[in-house]
């Protein structure tokens, strides 16, 4: 269903992208940028790969993540340098124009492609992730979900030495945080363990020398594109509000919000029918306008 191959994106320093695509038509592109972004794009294959016959979907680990290049120099990790691989990708695979869905961290680096190449978007999705900086009182008013996050926390804390093998561990530790339904959460954990994970972005970011993904004014500048939005998310998620999801959407013409209920930050797991048909209602629908 998908076919797999490396791809050249960059001479300096060489990077290669590992692709997964979908023989679906090119003009109907979609790109799916992962988050993390110390993980690969495996947790987001499914349900998206039930739009593979109609969709040419593209899965692409991001420089440094998956199967990617690795072992860059520190200087190489950088939104900049994920948004000019990805535009490379889009080059090498004859893609003219996409469109993007970015998940979680993805999601900030989607909106980045959008503002740095908008005639190479049509649409763009931001799936658990945020237009608006997060507040840092966020979730004073909701003590599980702190309580919830510090797992993780924890454990940085206590080895704050990057490896492949604490980011899985990170990842296991938030399963409780990031999967609402229970009965959702086994799902997810056979999930990750599929997943190769990295520490590349983690040195650093723990070394305070990342520059953020988050763009400067993002809602004001993703407004003057004009461009088809989908805010996507889940009512209980413990990394970004759904309420900044619905501020975004009334702040920015052409945007539109859809937060399912019972569903985290990986709304795609607990909730994956609702989810998908979201994604698809929105791209069907921009399509026939």
């Amino acid at each position: 269903m998908l076919t797999e191959q490396y791809v050249a994106v960059c001479d300096d320093p060489p990077v290669r992208l590992f692709v997964a695509c979908s023989n679906g038509p090119i003009d109907r592109t979609l790109l799916v940028i992962h988050g993390g972004p110390d993980w690969d794009h495996s947790y987001l294959r499914e349900p998206l790969v039930r739009l593979a016959e109609e969709r040419h979907l593209v899965f692409a680990d991001l420089r440094g993540c998956g199967r990617s290049s690795t072992g860059l120099p520190d200087s190489a990790y950088s939104p900049h340098a994920a948004v000019a691989d990805l535009l490379a990708l889009l080059d090498a695979l004859g893609v003219a124009q996409a469109d993007v869905l970015g998940f979680s961290y993805g999601g900030l680096l989607a909106q980045r492609l959008a503002l740095a190449a908008p005639e190479r978007i049509r649409a763009l999705i931001i799936a658990s992730s945020s237009v608006m900086p997060v507040p840092d009182d966020a979730y004073d008013d909701w003590p599980e979900a702190a309580r919830l996050q510090a797992a993780g926390e924890a454990l940085w804390a206590d080895d704050p030495d990057p490896s492949p093998q604490l980011t899985r561990a990170d990842a296991l530790a938030g399963i409780p945080a990031n999967v609402w339904r229970p009965e959702a959460r086994a799902e997810y954990r056979s999930r990750l363990e599929g997943v190769r994970f990295t520490a590349e972005w983690a040195r650093p970011y723990l070394a305070g020398t990342l520059p953020p993904a988050r763009p400067e004014h993002a809602a004001d500048r993703l407004a003057a594109l004009n461009l088809p939005i989908l805010l996507l998310h889940g009512r209980q998620d413990m990394t970004f509000p759904a309420a900044l999801a619905e501020q975004a959407a009334s702040a920015i013409p052409h945007a539109r919000a859809v937060v399912i209920d019972q569903a985290g930050h990986m709304a795609h797991i607990d909730q994956p029918g609702q989810w998908l048909a979201a994604v698809t209602a929105f791209l069907d629908g921009r399509t026939e306008q």
